[in-house]
């Protein structure tokens, strides 16, 4: 018989097939699109962007011209634009406000045939630390109330554009997704006095279950309740609320257990599309006792559909527990 799991923080159902999981091999990846023509973030191409905001390039490299290992310019097709006033206002039961914000690109490297987990550690964490300088100059605008980092990789997953990349989106209000998890953890730490995330991680650690690989600093697991297979989550092993004051020496871990966690799900799964989203604290000048920030990775391996529309629950073919010992057991080189 399947099992109905709750998930502690925001109280959602998911139905995990525990009777006939479906492992690695029963999945259908869809192969990942080439030759899409010129493409405006390779090397050379700096000209086809919006001018860069933040580079990694040689000292006395002119900005928007050759040399660089990783850009940000602003999306040429934002989802929001920094300029204009955010104008709140109502009709009738209805609020809106203009789309202010600020939607960014991270170019994560020049070579078009590299994915970020054939990037060194030391790339990855420069990618990291390009979140984190973004994040932090952003907070300098008061119209803004929250910073989305996330990254699409394949068609399926929604990229557009075949080139390795992330995206930060930063946001006038605090989406609803975020204010749930943030509800949910004070009602648990309310009731526990103890940040969920926390508890999760001791947890995790003494069951030995669900977890795939750890170093100093990150603990990556596959979460008792799944919304899909072969989710995974990586957690800071310390409390910390906002991504975005990450410290330097805690970037190189999280940069080696991301590469770490991409290579195992790009081998055991045949390199499937994925997203991946950093959860974290809004931007707000108190550190959150009950909130811990995370990423979660999702591969693109189903979709949603009726069921899923209808109820907010998910069908999960693949337990966890299955997921996390298929990605575990992979063998990585070196």
């Amino acid at each position: 018989m399947s099992e109905l799991r709750r998930d502690p923080v925001i109280g959602r159902w998911n139905i995990i097939d525990t009777d006939e999981p479906m492992g690695p091999d029963v999945f259908e990846v869809e192969p990942h699109a080439s030759g899409q023509g010129l493409c405006p973030f390779c090397y050379g191409h700096e000209a086809m962007t919006p001018p860069e905001i933040y580079a990694v390039r040689p000292p006395g490299s002119a900005p928007n011209g050759p040399g660089w290992r990783l850009r940000v310019v602003s999306n040429k097709f934002p989802a929001l634009k920094i300029e204009g006033e955010l104008n709140r206002r109502g009709i009738g039961v209805f609020d809106l406000c203009n789309g202010v914000g600020a939607h960014e690109v991270i170019i994560e490297t020049p070579d078009h045939h590299r994915q970020l987990s054939d990037l060194s550690v030391e790339e990855v964490a420069a990618t990291i630390t390009a979140f984190k300088v973004r994040s932090l100059d952003l907070r300098g605008d008061r119209r803004l109330k929250y910073t989305l980092i996330f990254k699409n990789f394949g068609l399926s997953a929604g990229a557009s554009l075949e080139h390795t990349h992330s995206q930060l989106i930063a946001l006038p209000i605090v989406p609803k997704r975020v204010q749930e998890e943030l509800r949910g953890a004070e009602r648990y730490f309310e009731f526990r006095e103890r940040c969920p995330y926390c508890d999760m991680l001791h947890q995790e650690l003494q069951e030995d279950e669900r977890l795939i690989c750890d170093n100093r600093s990150f603990l990556a697991l596959c979460p008792f309740v799944s919304s899909f297979p072969f989710e995974l989550w990586i957690l800071p092993k310390a409390h910390h609320a906002d991504f975005a004051q990450i410290r330097d020496e805690e970037i190189t871990d999280f940069a080696r257990i991301l590469r770490e966690t991409l290579r195992r799900v790009q081998t055991a799964l045949g390199n499937p599309s994925y997203n991946f989203i950093i959860h974290t604290a809004p931007i707000e000048p108190r550190e959150r006792e009950e909130y811990h920030w995370h990423l979660e990775l999702i591969p693109k391996l189903t979709r949603t559909a009726g069921f899923e529309w209808g109820t907010g629950f998910y069908i999960n073919p693949t337990p966890p527990e299955r997921a996390a010992t298929v990605l575990r057991g992979v063998s990585l080189p070196g």
